[in-house]
């Protein structure tokens, strides 16, 4: 972060120059321009009368022709201060950030490059559809000669149609869809459908007096979840008492609150997501924000790599030389570290639960072979290897 806020502050200072020769520049020319104004007038006034040029008026046009360029000379000079100014930010960029970012990882961990770009593209493409940049994801697909599948793009047009009509303050579609997705949101304990019901009976109250049969009629669809929201339906009857004397000046102005259409959007995007086989982010953003925090330590690693001359340490696809915290952001599964090898199992090298209960690495249980026989390295029990079941966590 340092050498961001070191790019930073030149930046702040070339921002600082551009506003202070913008005010300088609009000020020097205005005051020119009226003083030529006045010239041109005493001119004028002079030609109209028929007198000859004085002068005292031809010294006065002389030093008015000398005011103007020594004006635009110092405009000139003080633009070129801004040029240098700007280089500064350019070498700053150079002199803390290392220009070369592919070199940090060996060609030879990644696959081929036609095989990265096509993966690129289609994690650009499904970003673009994830945004609701539609237009944009097919101009893409267009130009980079990519096949997108109908099937891939239904879900997410489908998703950015009803988040559309919510932004737009129309529950339609997303209650036509929750009503017909309603058992799997049950399965998922997805409160959704109650907060679109709920969101529709706050509009019948901003209706006033006259929607209140409305409102008491569409009230019969909290039924279904009178026992997991029962406090906030009665929260919603309650409100009725004051709807003839106004919501917003009632204990009850809360539910006016528009910060109920911003949470609305989330809980669906989320639900939806879930339900859809999809990422509430997209891998593209996950990627980026994870290569932001891991990037400088890869420098780092690579640099000792290299002081060291012991570039075969890091030859895997599949892991890192050293572990790099990301954040509870980034934890989507468990993980389990061999506790005798100290080695994070995979799916070549799995976790293996003994007889007694205890876990290991199968690396671990192969070394501990001893004659045929596997003793236990945490208790006393001895017991066949082949006992040994695999644990998928």
């Amino acid at each position: 972060m340092e050498q961001c806020a070191c790019v930073e502050r030149e930046l702040d200072k070339v921002l600082q120059k551009f506003l202070t020769y913008g005010q300088h520049c609009e000020q020097s020319l205005e005051e020119l321009l009226h003083y030529v104004g006045q010239l041109r007038a005493e001119l004028a006034s002079a030609a109209l009368q028929g007198t000859p040029l004085s002068a005292t008026l031809s010294l006065v046009m002389s030093q008015c022709c000398r005011k103007i360029k020594d004006t635009v000379q110092k405009l000139a000079s003080d633009h070129k201060d801004i040029h240098s100014s700007v280089s500064r930010v350019g070498k700053a960029i150079d002199r803390n950030f290392d220009s070369e970012i592919c070199g940090v990882v060996s060609d030879a961990v990644w696959d081929s490059r036609e095989k990265q770009q096509q993966i690129l593209q289609m994690a650009i493409v499904e970003h673009l559809y994830q945004q609701g940049m539609l237009s944009v994801a097919e101009e893409l697909c267009q130009e980079s000669t990519l096949n997108v599948d109908l099937d891939f793009k239904q879900p997410f047009l489908e998703l950015n149609r009803i988040l559309e009509a919510l932004h737009e303050q129309d529950l339609g579609p997303a209650l036509e869809w929750a009503i017909s997705h309603r058992q799997r949101l049950l399965e998922l304990n997805s409160s959704l459908e109650f907060k679109l019901h709920r969101l529709h009976f706050i509009r019948l109250l901003m209706g006033g007096p006259e929607k209140q049969l409305e409102a008491l009629s569409y009230a019969r669809h909290f039924q279904p979840f009178a026992q997991l929201h029962q406090r906030e339906i009665q929260v919603m009857m309650g409100s009725l008492v004051y709807l003839r004397l106004g919501l917003e000046k009632s204990p009850y102005c809360h539910l006016l609150d528009n910060s109920h259409w911003v949470e609305i959007c989330e809980t669906f995007t989320r639900d939806a997501c879930s339900l859809l086989g999809l990422s509430v982010e997209s891998p593209l953003s996950v990627s980026f924000a994870s290569g932001c925090v891991a990037l400088p330590v890869l420098m780092n690693i690579k640099a000792v790599i290299e002081q060291r001359q012991c570039t075969g340490v890091w030859s895997h696809k599949d892991e890192l030389p050293i572990e790099i915290e990301l954040g509870m952001k980034c934890w989507y599964h468990s993980v389990f570290a061999c506790p005798i090898l100290r080695q994070q199992t995979s799916d070549s090298n799995p976790p293996i639960k003994l007889i007694c209960g205890h876990v290991i690495s199968r690396d671990a249980l192969n070394k501990l072979i001893n004659g045929g026989k596997l003793k236990c390295p945490y208790c006393p029990m001895e017991q066949n290897p082949a006992d040994g079941k695999r644990i998928i966590f």
